[in-house]
């Protein structure tokens, strides 16, 4: 060969797979218009990937003169169907392939093809009358592992030699051929074997598409659906290519039809020499694949519904379900492939349109009539998309375990320290990250909010001046103007969070953070501070009942929140106390309230969204 062949196979075969061996082979000994091949592979173990061999071999007309002369040179094909690469894909997995050729029944050719292969290096003896064919034996596996075990495993070899082969397995049944693919396996010492016959190729029924994508050539669709066990579902859609297939992703995995066996094949002209050296990609313009697939699904849904009546049933109750939990989207949903694209795609799909028209609604300079009409149904849109994440917040919250630290249930009030600074000013830019709306949506008038920062931030904030450093740090801090103007005094909140299982001790301790943080905040009181609320945040049990019940007053609430005044000192020289009220509130209180709330924004808009 006069090209590199260690740079050739990283250029073409880059991205292959073991099972590209195989096919490479079987497409060869078809060519050779072999009727038997057998494939033989062996490993001491899956994890001993140095042991592993493999044989394929075939009865086909062996490597005559001519069809080694094409074998040594890279590209020399007869046609656009062929490519001229495959067999460097064998230099991908093996450093040796030993080939070994019966050929014109009297002769025996045999040559090493390797990154050194040299098209003169072979020897040609006469035999006696032998059966044409030829073995490739492949050892020294160069790869660090084996991928995956389906690689070796027959019963997933046989599988994916189907899928590949489809197409001209069955023109050769419909041709009248026989043929049989045997496939054996020994790994660590256990023999499995399969094969395929032409058993295993269905009756496809045909039939021809009405397309626009070529005024020229058509496009016929052959499809086979029988009824399985439910393990051994399956659902091929595929390209046929060059007498090789491609599959197309038409429907998910998530969304295949349990007990049906079903091979949807697509054959035109329009596909002939339209594939990459490799056999992995079209080579179609992405708007032409666009077109094909649309084309081929819609063919395939309707086929799939008329045999299985039962499935447009359940796409129906998809849609409901995706309405249900997500109104803001309604009729943005692709609805002709729901409950065949994944749930993923329809739901990004449906985003991408939303975001596309908020933005040119957005970017227009004046808005007519039917823009403003736009406008008001996307703002409802985007307020229920907002209501939507405040719902699956209080989710999360409800499922909150004794596992989750205080920081995971923290975040989930608002991010934390670096992150955990919000203004007013950037109140819209914030709003997915903070949700102090869980306390009550009046704390969401906040002039500035402090999550997990330092003490001394606070008080700087409150007093513009500046402070010593002090690393304590409220979980939550709250400031709060009424005057515009020069927004002094401030209003304060101070929340602390407690996790989830702790002890009565640990529960308690939230009161000394808290009038801890009263004893540095109460010297500005009635100065730069007019008010402030101390509110402790723990999950209530009896003995935490029981321990408040002796100093604070229950207080009427759809939860458990209890109340107390205590005196704290904030000077010894001369001694100054303050009053400060502390509010102890039971965490499920906080999160039943919050979802109360945001449900009755959720059950409105649904009323509007769902017809």
């Amino acid at each position: 060969m006069k090209v590199k062949l260690s740079q050739a196979v990283k250029m073409f075969f880059g991205n292959s797979s073991l099972e590209m061996v195989y096919f490479e082979a079987i497409a060869n000994a078809l060519d050779a218009n072999a009727t038997e091949i057998e494939i033989k592979i062996s490993a001491n173990a899956l994890n001993q990937h140095e042991t592993l061999q493999i044989e394929i071999s075939d009865n086909g007309e062996g490597f005559t003169d001519e069809r080694y002369k094409k074998f040594s040179k890279l590209f020399d094909v007869d046609e656009s169907t062929h490519k001229g690469l495959g067999r460097l894909v064998y230099l991908c997995y093996f450093e040796n392939v030993k080939v070994t050729s019966y050929f014109e029944n009297t002769k025996k050719r045999t040559f090493d093809f390797s990154e050194g292969f040299e098209e003169h290096k072979f020897k040609v003896e006469p035999v006696s009358e032998t059966p044409s064919g030829t073995s490739f034996r492949m050892s020294d596996y160069v790869l660090q592992r084996i991928a995956k075990g389906d690689y070796i495993h027959p019963k997933k070899i046989k599988q994916r030699i189907l899928e590949e082969f489809y197409s001209r397995l069955f023109h050769l049944k419909k041709q009248g051929y026989s043929v049989k693919i045997k496939i054996e396996s020994t790994v660590d010492s256990k023999k499995t074997v399969t094969q395929i016959v032409n058993d295993d190729i269905p009756e496809f029924t045909a039939i021809e598409l009405t397309s626009s994508i070529n005024l020229i050539d058509k496009f016929n669709l052959y499809y086979s659906i029988k009824k399985v066990e439910q393990q051994d579902s399956s659902l091929i859609a595929a390209i046929s290519v060059d007498n090789r297939t491609v599959k197309v992703d038409l429907i998910s995995n998530e969304n295949m039809p349990l007990g049906y066996e079903m091979v949807f094949l697509l054959y035109s002209e329009f596909f002939v020499g339209k594939i990459d050296a490799a056999r992995q990609n079209l080579t179609i313009s992405p708007q032409e694949l666009k077109d094909v697939q649309t084309l081929f699904r819609k063919e395939v849904v309707s086929i799939i519904e008329s045999v299985i009546p039962s499935i447009k049933k359940r796409n129906k109750g998809v849609k409901v379900g995706l309405v249900t939990r997500y109104p803001h989207l309604s009729g943005y949903f692709d609805a002709d492939n729901i409950g065949y694209v994944s749930r993923s795609e329809i739901l990004k799909k449906a985003q991408d349109e939303f975001f596309k028209e908020q933005k040119e609604i957005l970017d227009a300079t004046s808005l007519n009539d039917e823009q403003f009409k736009k406008s008001i149904e996307l703002s409802s849109r985007a307020l229920t998309e907002y209501i939507l994440f405040r719902q699956l917040t209080i989710e999360k919250l409800k499922k909150s375990t004794d596992n989750d630290s205080e920081a995971e249930l923290h975040k989930l009030f608002a991010s934390m320290r670096k992150d955990g600074r919000f203004e007013k000013k950037d109140a819209i830019d914030d709003i997915y990250r903070n949700n102090a709306w869980l306390l009550d949506d009046k704390y969401m008038t906040y002039e500035t909010i402090l999550s997990d920062r330092e003490m001394s931030e606070l008080i700087q904030i409150i007093t513009d001046e500046e402070e010593s450093t002090d690393d304590n740090r409220p979980d939550i801090a709250l400031i709060f103007s009424n005057n515009p103007a020069n927004k002094k005094p401030f209003d304060v909140v101070i929340v602390e969070l407690k996790k989830r299982g702790i002890s009565l001790e640990e529960n308690m301790k939230v009161v000394t953070q808290l009038e801890k943080r009263a004893r540095r905040l109460m010297k500005h009181y009635n100065n730069q501070i007019q008010r402030i609320w101390f509110y402790g945040i723990i999950e209530f049990n009896d003995d935490v009942e029981m321990q408040l019940a002796g100093e604070y007053t229950e207080l009427y609430s759809s939860g458990k929140m209890y109340y107390r005044e205590t005196n704290v000192a904030i000077s010894l020289n001369p001694k100054v106390t303050l009053p400060i009220g502390v509010f102890i509130w039971d965490l499920d209180a906080v999160i039943s309230d919050a979802d109360a709330r945001n449900s009755a924004f959720l059950n409105l808009i649904k009323s509007k969204f769902i017809q």
